[in-house]
């Protein structure tokens, strides 16, 4: 029997095997005919040459991934594991710029290539619609570019807004006030605001008007200069919604519009706005349409089964 060993250099081995190396054990679920045993900063493999091999590309890939990011989950690990020659070239493609240093001292950048495509889209445009399904780093992307926007003083503003849709729950009956009626919507927002900003400095920024969060429908009437805007989950938005929300774009203004049209909780024979702008604009000048597919999923690894699950029913029907 073949004998490979390998020793993790510059990384901490706690860190990149995972908690009770729960990533070590991926890696016997995708090499079963392989025996793989990591101790302190080496692991040691047992088996076929060829699979040694396999195994040895693999892993080096692994190890590329946790120096680039400092981080390896489990999505991560299954896309390097199932991933062909293609696969290996987009990944090539991703830049290694940081977008900016998040709490902590967090590093936000790209994670994918649809991702990156996003990043350099806004470079290019004043407007870009970042479509695709949960998970996909849509929103996240949108805000960080945002905060960078707003650090770099290449605006004086953030506003991020989303529809107000009730998807099977009056609002009218929610408990509070106005505003705490509407949190709950606004909160993957401030989700991903509270990795990027400390704080007391986003309760600052908040408070002062820096950064404005609000249901779509305060954005009528208002010009939106010096802003980089956010229209999140655009696909429940009307076709009225989405022309009122477009049409604020002002001086100096970046809009970013996301969205999933698999998950549109609009009344039946509505149209979704989001559908429709994305038909009536593709071929505008100045505005760039990104579209992420489930092979950018960030999330939970089983996220990704739940769509391709998904997408099995919709083919059916």
């Amino acid at each position: 029997m073949n004998e490979l060993i390998i020793e993790l250099t510059e990384i901490s081995p706690r860190e990149f095997f995972g908690q009770q190396n729960e990533n070590i054990d991926l890696l016997k679920k995708y090499f079963p005919k392989l025996k793989i045993v990591a101790r302190g900063s080496k692991v040691k493999v047992y088996g076929d040459e060829d699979l040694l091999e396999e195994f040895d590309r693999r892993f080096e890939k692994m190890t590329a991934h946790f120096a680039k990011y400092n981080k390896l989950d489990e999505n991560v690990i299954e896309r390097i594991l199932a991933s062909n020659g293609q696969e290996d070239m987009e990944t090539s493609q991703i830049s290694t710029d940081v977008l900016l240093h998040g709490v902590s001292g967090r590093l936000i950048k790209a994670q994918t290539l649809n991702q990156q495509k996003l990043v350099d889209s806004s470079k290019q445009n004043d407007m870009v619609f970042a479509v695709g399904p949960a998970g996909t780093g849509k929103t996240y992307t949108g805000v960080a570019l945002a905060v960078k926007a707003l650090k770099e003083k290449q605006v004086k503003r953030i506003i991020l807004t989303r529809p107000a849709v009730e998807a099977g729950e009056n609002l009218g009956f929610l408990p509070g006030d106005l505003k705490e009626k509407l949190d709950p919507y606004m909160q993957p927002l401030y989700d991903a605001l509270r990795d990027m900003i400390p704080p007391e400095k986003l309760a600052h920024f908040i408070e002062n008007g820096t950064i404005q969060i609000a249901p779509l429908a305060f954005m009528r009437g208002r010009t939106l200069d010096n802003a980089f805007v956010i229209l999140d989950e655009a696909q429940n938005t009307t076709h009225a919604q989405m022309k009122m929300f477009l049409t604020r774009m002002g001086k100096n203004a970046k809009f970013i519009i996301t969205g999933d049209p698999g998950q549109i909780d609009l009344p039946r024979r509505i149209i979704s706005g989001l559908k429709e702008a994305l038909l009536v604009l593709k071929n505008v000048e100045g505005i760039g349409i990104i579209y992420l597919d489930d092979k950018d999923v960030i999330r939970h690894r089983l996220v990704k089964k739940v769509i391709d699950a998904y997408k099995d029913i919709e083919h059916q029907n």
